[in-house]
């Protein structure tokens, strides 16, 4: 064996002086220290901010004692990757998974990948979860005005798993240089706005700045998030009967009775044709909704008219919904606000009273349903004051702003 001991480099010197300071930093009970947020403000191509967004996010963590500590040993032992996962990124004014959101989650994992190799990105999956040392959440949401090419701000945040604390978080804005913003087919296909405490808990997260906890609410269903992203993937992969077992399963695992759940469970089933189990589904949707004292229902109308969408395939299960919506007031002995929505397409007038109008035929055919409601429900028009995604494009990307919501109000 050779026993001869060379003379230390430079760069071997410098590295090991740069551990032992961080460990020192350790010892000295400021390791829990935080950088600040990142922030780009300046408009850049859609491509661009999402690297900017990631590598600022990294470019906090290399200045963290826990990272610090441990360069000398990844740079000579070539160890100690850090396990991460991705939660599936969302729109964060819909809480829907678009192609645009599928697209800042890959391109974030792609310059992970080939440009930070200190992490390791792992899928999204339940065997990965007791292997993740760091979540990386990540929203987009376009910027408030009028107008369908409005930029976007990226918020991602990482998220350590053992402190349940946020390390880092990065923001930038983003051109909308024809970026698609189509929801994906399960979020395109629901009937209702699919968002809750959770959804509310992971955008609120994305916004956390370093060093304060994660949304708790959020963090500890992490396991049902993972189980709900393959349900999801099976249904947009047209597997509906595997997708229905799956949100099935999440229904009956602990914390499980959450909104996407509920309602992935309608949707598989509508989509096999099982009509009562489907209907059964949607009742305790409603039912959700009404206990949240908000549920927003995409029933959709002919252009300027109060008549319903011509189109079967759009109209079918309209009136499951209403007979559910109905029966699940009735049970609950709640009064309900019936409020119309309309997309921004024409004059604030117009859309005033046309969503007026709109939230009237809502109601009626409500009584018609359940009698006891006349008295119990109001009508009224927001117009396009609510909008959500604000397009005014009128297609599948902006169904959700010609909503009918129901709140719950005093009686």
């Amino acid at each position: 064996m050779n026993t001869h001991r060379s003379t230390p480099t430079i760069g071997s010197l410098s590295l090991r002086l740069l551990a032992a300071g961080a460990a020192l930093w350790l010892l000295a009970g400021i390791g829990c220290q935080s950088t600040g947020p990142t922030v780009v403000s300046t408009e850049l191509p859609f491509d661009e901010a999402v690297v900017a967004a990631t590598d600022g996010l990294v470019g906090q963590t290399q200045k963290l004692p826990a990272f610090l500590a441990k360069v000398g040993a990844q740079v000579e032992a070539k160890v100690a990757r850090r396990a991460l996962l991705i939660d599936p990124m969302l729109d964060a004014a819909s809480g829907q998974q678009t192609a645009a959101t599928r697209a800042l989650e890959q391109r974030a994992a792609d310059r992970l990948r080939s440009q930070h190799p200190q992490f390791e990105v792992l899928p999204f999956q339940a065997q990965n979860l007791p292997r993740a040392q760091y979540l990386l959440v990540g929203t987009m949401a376009r910027s408030p005005g009028a107008g369908a090419r409005r930029p976007y701000t990226i918020n991602l945040s990482l998220v350590e798993m053992a402190s349940k604390t946020v390390v880092a978080q990065a923001s930038a804005r983003a051109r909308d240089d024809g970026l698609d913003v189509r929801p994906t087919a399960y979020y395109q296909d629901s009937p209702v706005l699919v968002k809750d405490r959770v959804i509310d808990g992971y955008i609120r997260t994305t916004q956390t700045a370093p060093g304060q906890g994660a949304d708790g609410y959020y963090l500890e269903r992490t396991v049902t998030a993972v189980m709900i992203s393959d349900a999801t993937s099976a249904y947009n992969a047209g597997q509906y009967t595997e997708a229905l077992t799956q949100y099935r399963q999440v229904l009956a695992a602990p914390q499980g009775e959450q909104l996407r759940a509920l309602n992935g469970v309608y949707l598989a089933s509508w989509k096999l044709g099982r009509a009562d189990e489907a209907e059964q589904a949607f009742g305790r949707v409603v039912s959700y909704g009404l206990a949240s004292r908000n549920l927003g229902v995409k029933f959709l109308f002919n252009p300027g008219s109060t008549e319903f969408w011509s189109d079967p395939k759009i109209n079918g299960p309209y009136a499951i919904w209403l007979r559910q919506i109905a029966r699940q007031a009735g049970a609950a002995n709640v009064c309900v606000n019936v409020v119309g929505h309309t997309s921004r397409t024409g004059s604030e007038p117009v859309n005033d009273r046309l969503s007026q109008a709109r939230a009237a035929v809502i109601k009626q055919k409500l009584e018609a349903e359940m009698a006891q409601l006349a008295t119990r429900t109001r009508a009224s028009g927001m117009g396009w004051r609510e909008n959500i995604v604000g397009t005014g494009t009128d297609d599948v990307s902006d169904a959700l702003d010609r909503r009918v919501e129901f709140k719950i109000v005093d009686c």
